[in-house]
């Protein structure tokens, strides 16, 4: 053990990065880039089956590592988003799209592409009544129908309160639900202004209570304090979380919220031994961490 990581929940001793280096990305950071057969081949499938991915749309830094290795995240309900997100590289405008022959598509894909383990995000669609729950629940039901042996992870949106949209959306069979809580407490109306901390937690509350593994995740390095992140992963525990992935932010265009530290993979490491220690199963907490990344290593995390 190095002196980075010599901590507990009283004293804690970080790296400290100087002011002049916070925004130069780190060697850390660096990605490689896509290429192979097996990228080709994904490449392929989603153009063919007219998909969208937030690989693609959220420029994920990992894209290239997982579908090498024969795996995506889809994205459902189209490709804009109805909320103006500060960090978020999906397009912000009014949607067109609502395909109700989607589902069978995209289980199609996940068919042909031979996935064990699929997972199922999408826009924010505030302009459906519904919230596009329906939608949600026949991509679920349709990927079980065509590869019942294939596992799912649904990362939802914000239902604005709407209990019964919710519901509607995780009853198709899917083992594991997925909302993003993306940033502490405080940062929320620069980085989600659209949404409210305390309405996330009460989806994670009523998804648990519901009887699914319960997953979330956080951006770190918008400005956040330790004390914020610790009392973040205090709030989702209370609330029946059981997994949870932080990652570092990074700035998908001048036109976004800028960084505001590039943070230590030691920091990283110090923030997921806190986070079992607090309660929480399962924690995925690195750099590059996003929200789907390595997913299938927690579909089977047990309930208690």
């Amino acid at each position: 053990m190095n002196n980075y990581q010599l901590y507990s929940a009283q004293m804690i001793e970080l790296p400290v990065i100087a002011p002049e280096n916070r925004r130069r990305k780190p060697d850390w950071l660096r990605v490689k880039l896509p290429v192979g057969p097996e990228y080709a081949n994904v490449r392929k499938i989603v153009d063919g089956h007219k998909l969208h991915t937030i690989c693609e749309s959220g420029n994920c830094p990992n894209m290239g590592e997982c579908w090498g290795a024969g795996t995506a995240t889809f994205m459902i309900l189209g490709n804009v988003c109805t909320r103006s997100c500060t960090f978020c590289a999906v397009a912000t405008g009014r949607p067109t799209e609502y395909d109700t022959a989607e589902p069978l598509r995209v289980a199609e894909a996940i068919q042909l592409m031979g996935v064990k383990h699929a997972v199922i995000t999408s826009v924010n669609r505030d302009e459906l009544k519904d919230r596009g729950a329906e939608v949600w629940y026949q991509t679920v039901v349709e990927t079980k129908r065509l590869s019942p042996e294939t596992t799912i992870e649904t990362l939802i949106p914000d239902v604005k309160g709407n209990w019964d949209a919710l519901y509607r959306m995780i009853e198709g069979g899917q083992e594991v639900v997925s909302h993003n809580m993306e940033t502490v407490e405080r940062m929320y109306r620069r980085v989600r202004p659209q949404a409210k901390y305390e309405r996330s937690l009460e989806e994670i509350k009523r998804i648990r209570e519901a009887g699914k593994r319960t997953k979330s995740g956080i951006m770190l390095g918008v400005g956040e304090t330790k004390e914020e992140v610790f009392k973040a992963i205090d709030d989702l525990v209370a609330n029946g979380l059981m997994i949870l992935t932080l990652g570092q932010y990074l700035q998908p265009t001048k036109m976004h919220l800028e960084v505001a530290e590039y943070i230590h993979p030691d920091t990283f490491a110090m923030y997921k031994e806190e986070g079992l220690k607090r309660g929480l199963k399962y924690v995925e907490s690195g750099p590059l961490v996003r929200s789907s990344y390595h997913a299938e290593k927690h579909v089977h995390v047990p309930f208690d």
